[in-house]
């Protein structure tokens, strides 16, 4: 099926009890049996009967199967947020003695995990230049066991060689695991491309509603088993009823999606004439520098842009102080358009010659486009803008 009739059907059967077209909330922390005999087997895993809901539930199996078709892959297992999604994926695959090879430029909490908290147990790690193929290939050691990307990344915007990354990977046995939240299954298909685990924080564009914190990460059927143990152990597993949401979620993701994608490339475009904005970072415009990458990986640019003030930092903190249709906040993906200075807010974990390392000045403002009129976008910017 195409992706906006999975996004509807797939994993939802009519309720087989009552005819329900939604998937009933399993809001039951744990499974009674009728037959002694029939616990082991659901232990082991030889039944498909469930036991305790930290370990599984029938509502989050529904939600892991439709992401499942979505992204290609044979299973998905989800998670209490998108930080236990790639925390427990990570510390899935590698042990003391092992090598971490990332790019730099990542969310702040992926950043630190990797930075300074994989390496307290014994985890070696290296980040090398995110758009630069050369420098990954050089840092890849016969124990790298996982190569981490972000594409696109947060926030400036650039992109990864998907499929180069992984060739690189697995010339050394590694695997490729990439956060493609901003992109989505809409706009980019990881697993396609040669991607062993594509992680999302749920919470963003499969949910959509700002009103969920969840994670994901979808693979091969063995690669999920191993991180399912793993999640067993941490116990970061989702809640039934967050999980309800979430499928109620990506119902709409497609046709909220492609209005995100319209409206942000709009609103670049518009930004990008701007004379009080220096640098519009957005895939969908030609001038960006890895343009004709995005345009081989992705589907579509996606809902996700930021931009450069002319001027200080008081002045980007002006701008999002003034905006009226859209929000100062945190997170992303949602139906509405939310402003953020990743200085102040998500990369704050960062120092400041680490953050310009990786390109995220002072003056840099994030932007994730929600679904409203992208005309009266325009005239929320001109105005707060002006204000300047």
């Amino acid at each position: 099926m195409k992706d906006s009739t999975s996004s509807v059907h797939a994993a939802e059967p009519l309720d087989e009890e009552t005819g329900s077209v939604t998937t009933p909330i399993y809001q039951s922390s744990t499974f009674g049996f009728t037959r002694a005999e029939e616990v082991a087997k659901a232990v082991k895993g030889e039944s498909s009967s469930f036991v305790y809901t930290r370990w599984d539930n029938p509502t989050v199996r529904r939600l892991e199967r439709k992401l499942a078709e979505l992204e290609g892959a044979e299973d998905s297992a989800f998670f209490s947020s998108g930080m236990a999604a790639i925390s427990t994926s990570v510390l899935s695959f590698v042990r003391e003695g092992s090598h971490l090879l990332s790019v730099k430029d990542l969310y702040g909490e992926s950043y630190r995990l990797i930075h300074e908290f994989l390496p307290r147990l014994g985890v070696e790690t290296t980040m090398v230049e995110t758009t630069d193929p050369g420098e990954m290939r050089r840092n890849l050691k016969k124990n790298t066991k996982v190569v981490y990307i972000e594409s696109p990344t947060n926030p400036t915007m650039k992109l990864v060689d998907i499929a180069k990354s992984a060739r690189l990977a697995h010339r050394v046995g590694a695997l490729l695991l990439i956060d493609s939240t901003f992109a989505c299954p809409i706009n980019q298909k990881p697993l396609s491309l040669g991607a062993d685990v594509v992680l999302h924080s749920a919470t963003k564009y499969l949910n959509g509603h700002a009103d969920v914190i969840a994670g994901a990460a979808a693979a091969r059927r063995d690669l999920v088993e191993k991180i399912k143990l793993v999640r067993r152990i941490l116990g970061g597993t989702l809640d039934p009823h967050a999980a309800w949401l979430t499928l109620r979620g990506i119902k709409t993701m497609a046709v909220r999606v492609d209005a995100q994608n319209r409206n942000a490339q709009t609103l670049a475009e518009y930004l990008s004439r701007h004379k009080k904005v220096a640098k519009v970072h957005y895939p969908g415009l030609k001038a960006h520098p890895q343009h004709a990458l995005a345009r081989r990986q992705m589907r579509g640019f996606g809902g996700m842009l930021s931009f450069e003030v002319r001027g200080s930092m008081k002045d980007a903190m002006k701008f999002t102080e003034s905006v009226k249709v859209a929000t100062l906040a945190a997170s992303l993906g949602g139906v509405e358009t939310l402003v953020a200075q990743p200085a102040t807010l998500t990369h704050t974990q960062l120092s400041a010659e680490e953050r310009a390392e990786i390109g995220i000045s002072a003056t840099l403002v994030r932007v994730s486009v929600g679904i409203e009129d992208a005309e009266d976008l325009i005239k929320d910017f001109e105005q707060a803008l002006a204000r300047i």
